[in-house]
């Protein structure tokens, strides 16, 4: 992203706005943190509600109107959205206590026009908008061009990057397989095609990856999945390399991104499946105009790349160990370095990284390091600048977030760690957070519970002090691609897909103390079968992946049970096996004295 606004800035980006929207006849515009792929990574020219705003978080959502304009956050963002946008030209709500559609109830006037870019929107969005405007007797309009690619004038061009294999070695299973299965499902439906457009159903689907968005091997494209197990891929033909053709073989023909919308239109008359959770609003009014007779449910591609095979499982226990010992390693400098002052949050978070490429598997991150010390802590996606670098000072908490992307897997870690002596109130608190994070490890769950019906485990002994977080505490990984996959996850938001064997998810309780320190312990498990006795079901629990101590300095024993306990003497005593010898002698010396039993 090149030039997201200051609030300087972002006064006259939207009073441009408002004066290109008054030549277009419109009342105001909506403008979502989305590109046409409505997922949470974007490329930098989609970056537009930054640019507007001045806001970098990866969820929010902007309304201009000609006297008034809002921003939509959800609690991670409550924090850092205050420090980034004008208050004069913004008001800022909670998306869910306040969400955009109440907002425009209030504020529409009727006969308005409300314009929207219909690729920026899923179908369910859009329908929400349309039915707050229609509420007050104002109408949502779609624009053929966006009024904010019209204004900004450095905008980033296209991503270019070629598209590479993810080879079966790694996938476990082979793309004409993963083809042949979802084809043989659509033709018992009736269906004949099945429109993808989230770029991580795409490369699952295909085992190809991409260099597009930024943290994410994401390779931007649409396709349309037919029932004969042939596939339509709508990319540039740079994209496709000689190789990567041989690896899609016959069964997949490149088209270029202009014949999308055409080969849409051709499916008059016959059954096409599409997502109105994920896809762009303007793809089923294609599909309407043209007389296809669209089914709306959810994208094939998601379950079965949800519940990760046996191969995929193994290679996230492998990147695991490995991205375990590059954190344990950062644990073990960060007790020796931090205490005397010298370190701060941007030379932590790059020193951390540093032990991750030092294996030379690593290719990216998976996302932004978190790196806060102290009340930048309790910001929940804080995202260090060298205007807002903290340093680690004895007496604060410093909580780092970070993970990495491997061929093999996807990593996701949280640790909070006291530097020096820790106040009886942090103990405290980090051990309500661990006693939440060992309760959902060790939870016993029958077959289709979902992530909602277990989320109060993780918060119980939070709430027995009367507080929580304002996060969900289990988000879906995926496996060499997003660090935030669907459509499991574990959140007090409703949620109907049940937890499946094979699913990785975060288990990340926390708690933040605004303007005094943040806590969140974050492991990812996978959903596995087990055996409990007497069982009158089939029952499901937790294989812990993430391999890296807990610091015990912060751990008020008192305020744990002898099983929970037990549980983390056990944790330690599997770190301590599997990580030591994967680290230098000293870091292993400080390892051992780290995971000593409670």
């Amino acid at each position: 992203m090149t030039s997201p606004a200051s609030p300087e800035r972002s006064a006259g980006r939207v009073a441009a706005l408002r004066a290109l929207l008054a030549q277009d006849g419109l009342q105001g515009f909506v403008v979502p943190r989305a590109d046409e792929h409505q997922g949470e990574y974007v490329p930098p020219g989609a970056e537009r509600l930054a640019w507007l705003t001045g806001f970098t978080g990866s969820a929010g959502l902007a309304i201009v109107l000609a006297e008034k304009a809002a921003i939509f956050v959800d609690g991670r963002y409550t924090l850092q959205v205050g420090d980034q946008i004008d208050p004069a030209v913004f008001e800022v709500r909670h998306v869910t206590d306040e969400p955009a559609a109440a907002w425009l109830r209030e504020s529409l006037s009727g006969g308005g026009r409300l314009g929207y870019d219909p690729w920026l929107h899923t179908a369910d969005g859009a329908a929400r908008l349309r039915a707050a405007c229609e509420a007050v007797g104002a109408e949502l309009a779609p624009v053929a061009e966006n009024p904010i690619d019209r204004l900004w004038e450095d905008r980033p061009a296209r991503p270019d990057a070629p598209f590479e294999i993810h080879p079966p070695e790694l996938a476990g299973e082979t793309s004409a397989d993963k083809r042949a299965a979802l084809a043989e499902k659509l033709a018992e439906r009736g269906v004949e095609a099945a429109v993808l457009t989230l770029p991580d159903s795409i490369a699952w689907l295909l085992n190809i990856r991409g260099r597009d968005v930024p943290r994410t091997p994401f390779p931007l494209s649409f396709a349309v999945l037919r029932n004969d197990a042939t596939v339509a891929l709508f990319a540039p033909a740079g994209k496709i390399d000689a190789a990567l053709a041989r690896h899609l073989g016959d069964g997949v023909a490149v088209e270029p991104p202009d014949a999308f919308e055409a080969a849409l239109g051709g499916f008059a008359g016959r059954k096409v499946l599409a997502d109105p959770a994920s896809a762009a609003d303007r793809i089923f009014r294609v599909l309407d105009e043209a007389g296809a007779l669209v089914e709306r449910g959810a994208d094939p591609c998601q379950m079965p790349k949800a519940c990760k095979n046996a191969v995929e499982l193994e290679g996230a226990r492998n990147a695991h160990r490995r991205d375990g010992a590059a954190l344990t390693r950062f644990l073990a400098w960060l007790a020796r370095e931090a205490p005397g002052g010298a370190v701060d949050e941007i030379a932590a978070a790059d020193r951390l990284e540093g032990f991750r490429r030092e294996s030379n598997l690593l290719r990216d991150l998976s996302f932004d390091t978190i790196s806060g010390a102290g009340p930048n802590g309790a910001i929940v996606h804080y995202r260090v600048t060298p205007e807002t670098n903290r340093r680690l000072e004895p007496g604060a908490l410093y909580l780092v977030d970070s993970g990495g992307q491997y061929a093999d897997g996807t990593t996701d870690v949280t640790r909070t760690v006291a530097i020096g002596a820790p106040a009886a109130e942090m103990r405290r608190h980090f051990t309500l957070v661990l006693k939440g994070h060992v309760a959902l490890a060790t939870a016993r769950f029958p077959e289709g519970t979902t992530g909602s019906q277990i989320d109060a485990l993780a918060r119980l002994a939070l709430w027995g002090d009367g507080l929580d977080y304002d996060h969900g505490t289990g988000h879906g990984v995926g496996s060499y691609l997003s660090v935030h996959e669907g459509p499991q996850r574990i959140s007090k938001l409703p949620n109907s897909v049940a937890l499946k064997p094979g699913m990785i998810v975060s288990n990340e309780p926390g708690y933040y103390r605004t303007g005094a320190y943040g806590i969140r312990i974050e492991n990812l498990v996978a959903v596995q079968e087990v055996e409990v006795a007497g069982a009158e079901r089939p029952m499901l629990g937790f294989e812990t992946l993430t391999l890296a101590p807990i610091d015990r300095a912060l751990i008020d024993r008192a305020l744990l049970t002898a099983d929970e306990t037990g549980w983390v003497d056990g944790y330690h005593a599997r770190v301590r096996e599997t990580i030591g010898p994967l680290v230098d002698p000293d870091t292993a010396a400080w390892l051992e004295d780290a995971t000593r039993p409670l």
